[in-house]
């Protein structure tokens, strides 16, 4: 069976609209016009800034301007940033949309469409789609880490986001990475996201370095050699490394998937986590670590990919 599905992104400063295609067993349908993960009509808009009435309108007008222009879709699904209630189908708040605080995200879009749009967390969506059609298509389990600003991710086991008792599962970037450490955003002292996220990273370098830098400035200076930067960057990774080599301890994923502006990095940073992975789980299995591979697209596939039937 072939579905047309809609996904919508929700990000601070745009909101991605798509429609993908795909077939039986999860398989992109490849068209002419397809590009990755089956998307074959995308739009990208600005977050509107004056709460979320405004959010919403703009992503149902999107929405409907492509459903109009693939000619009609089998489900719509949502990606959206923030702690959210599932059953109140709520976002609880969103760090970076103003007055976006408990917006009835289902009640809305379903209301604007006419039908009953699926929501989910924005790193579960981009783990989902990294796991059915990415870097992780054919394996039963999967744990999508995204490093960037922040750090989020994302289980997936059978094809399907595990979201926990509480609908918090997957918020690795807020695990205890180094106790007494740095406050993180969340308050969390010494979580993960404050050791190793690219924000981390840049703020340890511009530390070191007693000069403003970020991490393209950072990666370029530890490849070139410079022990400072070196440092650095073998921190974060160690730390990130052994971050991944406990979740699996308990939860022993097939593999990991990595994404993020950090990942782009290639090689060069994720031998660096690889090693420190498996210097910590000797004896508890091969720990698989790939890049991911839908970049940006990856939220708005995954939304989409959330309202299959």
């Amino acid at each position: 069976m072939t579905q047309t599905l809609l996904g919508l992104d929700l990000g601070g400063t745009k909101i991605a609209v798509a429609a993908i295609k795909i077939g039986a067993s999860n398989v992109a349908v490849r068209t002419s016009d397809t590009n990755n993960g089956g998307i074959i009509e995308k739009r990208i808009i600005p977050t509107p800034r004056d709460g979320y009435e405004s959010v919403f309108a703009a992503m149902i007008a999107a929405g409907k301007e492509v459903i109009e222009a693939v000619g009609g879709v089998d489900g719509i699904g949502v990606g959206v940033p923030g702690p959210i209630d599932f059953k109140k189908g709520e976002v609880i708040f969103a760090p970076n949309i103003p007055g976006f605080n408990n917006a009835p995200v289902t009640a809305s879009l379903s209301a604007g469409f006419g039908r009953h749009v699926e929501l989910e967390n924005d790193a579960n969506a981009a783990g989902l789609a990294e796991h059915v059609l990415g870097a992780a298509k054919g394996s039963n389990s999967s744990i999508f880490l995204t490093i960037s600003t922040g750090i989020g991710g994302g289980i997936v086991i059978h094809d399907r986001v595990w979201r926990g008792a509480n609908g918090v599962a997957g918020e690795v970037g807020h695990i205890v990475a180094l106790p007494g450490g740095v406050i993180a955003g969340s308050g969390v002292a010494g979580a993960l996201e404050a050791v190793a996220s690219g924000t981390a990273l840049a703020r340890d370098a511009t530390y070191a370095f007693a000069r403003p830098m970020d991490t393209r400035e950072l990666f370029a200076l530890a490849q070139a050699g410079d022990w400072k930067a070196l440092k650095i960057v073998d921190q974060a990774a160690y730390y990130l490394g052994v971050a991944i080599a406990d979740m699996q301890k308990i939860i022993d994923p097939e593999l990991f998937v990595l994404g993020g502006g950090v990942s782009e990095v290639g090689a060069f940073y994720l031998d660096k986590v690889q090693a420190a992975a498996d210097d910590s789980t000797k004896g508890f299995g091969k720990v698989i670590i790939k890049k991911a591979v839908l970049g940006s697209d990856a939220g708005v596939i995954g939304a989409a990919l959330a309202a299959r039937a």
